[in-house]
């Protein structure tokens, strides 16, 4: 399938492309290091905008820089329109005026696909950012997004529910995320791939819901993997991928769902106590 946007004034074809719009990661595992990796991964050119800088490794994020919301508002402005892009993701966004600007640029290009990651809820159930961030992502944020990849605890969040027992919460309940998914689409009107990557179950399994069908997605664990760091990102990077690429919803999960499970596999050391997601470059026209 091409992944051609047309041609330029002199002929030649325009490749798609995919804007992240997340934080930094030092040790290039996650955020829009492991967002470029992806888009990379998939033959794309990959345009960012840095929401926030941090000092992070795997085993911990040490300091965050917020970035002001107009640096944020002018790197969308220079990317937005000159670049061809199909599709974007956004990461952890935590200031309601980064979140704003981000909104308003965003509604102007419904052109885009946008895969929102509703970074809000660590896997242990701690909220990662304050209320007033999370009511700006739900009323400004979701309305827009084409898919969203709440975890279950994000899920329940979203839902107005109370996150509940750690491993009740990611027993693998197909049923009650798909509950969940259902509610999120009534509420905002997007599509909603609930990630159930923390169950206790024998695969990784997790549920779309479309605003028409559900569809449920598993993939066997991998055993002892070096690294499983930036998998959410990489997850919502590739998924903007495969839509860029022009792959129906469902197809565009599979397989980015695919590439992360591959990801992870064949993950390795970079550091004594130190691995990363290996790269695993996707078929396609422009390799």
């Amino acid at each position: 399938m091409s992944a051609s946007t047309g041609s330029c004034p002199t002929g030649r074809e325009i490749r798609p492309c995919c804007l992240t719009v997340a934080g930094s990661d030092s040790g290039g595992n996650a955020g829009v290091q492991a967002d470029l990796r992806a888009f990379h991964a998939y033959g794309l050119h990959g345009c960012t905008v840095f929401a926030a800088l941090t000092a992070q490794n795997p085993f911990g994020v040490s300091a965050i820089h917020g970035v002001p919301a107009d640096f944020v508002a002018a790197q969308l402005d220079a990317v937005l329109g000159v670049y061809a892009i199909r599709a974007l993701k956004t990461g952890m966004l935590a200031d309601p005026a980064v979140i704003e600007v981000v909104a308003d640029r965003l509604a102007a290009h419904p052109e885009i696909a946008k895969v929102v990651d509703p970074v809000l809820v660590a896997t242990s159930g701690a909220r990662l950012v304050p209320d007033a961030a999370l009511r700006a992502v739900c009323t400004r944020l979701l309305p827009l997004a084409t898919l969203i990849t709440p975890n279950l605890p994000e899920a329940e969040t979203l839902c107005g529910r109370a996150v509940g027992d750690p491993n009740a919460a990611r027993a693998g309940d197909a049923a009650h995320a798909e509950a969940l998914a259902r509610q999120i689409h009534e509420t905002y009107g997007c599509a909603v791939l609930v990630k159930g990557g923390h169950g206790a179950s024998a695969a990784a399994v997790d549920v779309l819901y479309d605003g028409h069908a559900v569809r449920t997605f598993a993939l066997p664990w991998v055993g002892d993997p070096v690294s499983t760091h930036g998998t959410g990102c990489s997850l919502a990077a590739a998924l903007a991928a495969e839509l860029a690429r022009g792959r129906p919803l469902a197809e565009a999960v599979a397989g980015a769902k695919g590439y992360v499970h591959a990801a992870i596999a064949g993950s390795y050391w970079v550091g004594p106590d130190c691995g990363v997601l290996g790269f695993v470059r996707q078929g396609g026209d422009h390799e």
